[in-house]
């Protein structure tokens, strides 16, 4: 295909509204309270007592989850994202997104049923970037809440996202880049950021010592450190070293994105210390599926990017 006729078949696209995608669930408590608790948002309410949505999670009702492309009964099966794909097949294969812009009409409250409309606002001219040559892509999706009462259904919110489809500058051929990724330096695992609050908490593990921050007032212990208390937002406070025996609370494990140097798949558990307060730590010595909780570990110092960082990872024991 020609330039001109695959360009123009682009071009035909612009304008295009594609069918709605609904949520799959009501606007509801538990996920406006998860989300605020995370975002540190102050959780609101209508006058009967619905609990207020922040507007940030618009976007987040009508996501599909995990799943890509799962979406609930009755929403549209087309593929608003059709331009990408014709892109795509001329070369212009690499995406970064440029803009992400939210607008609210008005609040949704708990119970609300809400749906987008996708839209392909615009395909511009041929830029050349320090990235490479592509397009920018706009599409606006539009929110609305349906009216389970009136029957019209009401614009609550829009989304405008565009990102840029562009041939990479100075690509390589796959030996090349084969070539190129063997001369790389080995991987090192990040180094975490310290400040005043948890230097002794590092400063301890480079000696061996798993070091807990102790408030002097109330006794509470604290993981991971602040400079202030949670419990009595007393600002004194010592440290206790502890056993380093503990169990597991809970764990994850991550399989994807896989990310040099970690192992994969990636066990990573929440240790219960022994002295009662919980920290966050890799699990070694175990297969990922043989991990349980109520399992028993103990700490081990080790040592990573030829021996400027030491963690503390946990073992389990008999």
């Amino acid at each position: 295909m020609i330039d001109q006729d695959w360009m123009a078949e682009v071009r035909a696209l612009v304008g295009k509204q594609y069918g709605r995608v609904y949520a799959w669930d009501k606007v509801n408590a538990p996920m406006i309270r998860h989300w605020s608790e995370i975002m540190g948002v102050m959780e609101k309410r209508t006058a009967d007592g619905r609990m207020i949505a922040p507007p940030g999670m618009l976007q987040v009702w009508c996501m599909e989850g995990p799943v890509t492309n799962n979406y609930p009964p009755g929403s549209t099966t087309e593929n608003p994202y059709e331009v990408v794909k014709l892109m795509d097949a001329q070369g212009f294969s690499s995406t970064v997104a440029v803009n992400s812009e939210l607008t609210f009409d008005r609040d949704v409250v708990e119970g609300e049923d809400l749906y987008y409309t996708t839209r392909l606002d615009n395909v511009g001219e041929q830029k050349t970037t320090a990235l490479g040559t592509g397009y920018f892509v706009t599409l606006i999706m539009d929110y609305y809440s349906i009216g389970a009462k009136s029957g019209d259904d009401e614009h609550v919110g829009q989304l405008l996202f565009r990102v840029f489809k562009f041939r990479p500058a100075n690509a390589q051929t796959p030996a090349a880049a084969e070539a190129k990724s063997e001369e790389k330096p080995k991987a090192k695992r990040p180094m975490p950021g310290i400040s005043d609050d948890n230097r002794f908490f590092w400063e301890g593990v480079k000696q061996g010592k798993l070091l807990i921050q102790h408030c002097k007032s109330c006794g509470e212990l604290n993981h991971p450190p602040g400079p202030v208390c949670p419990h009595c937002h007393s600002f004194e406070w010592d440290t206790v070293q502890a056993s380093g025996l503990g169990e597991v609370y809970s764990f994850v494990v991550m399989h994807y994105p896989e990310v040099p140097p970690f192992d994969h798949p990636n066990p990573i558990g929440l240790i219960e210390l022994e002295e009662g307060t919980r920290l966050i730590a890799q699990l070694v010595g175990i297969k990922p599926e043989d991990v349980k909780i109520g399992q028993k570990v103990k700490v081990e110092f080790n040592t990573f990017n030829d021996g400027e960082l030491t963690l503390p990872q946990f073992r389990p024991v008999a």
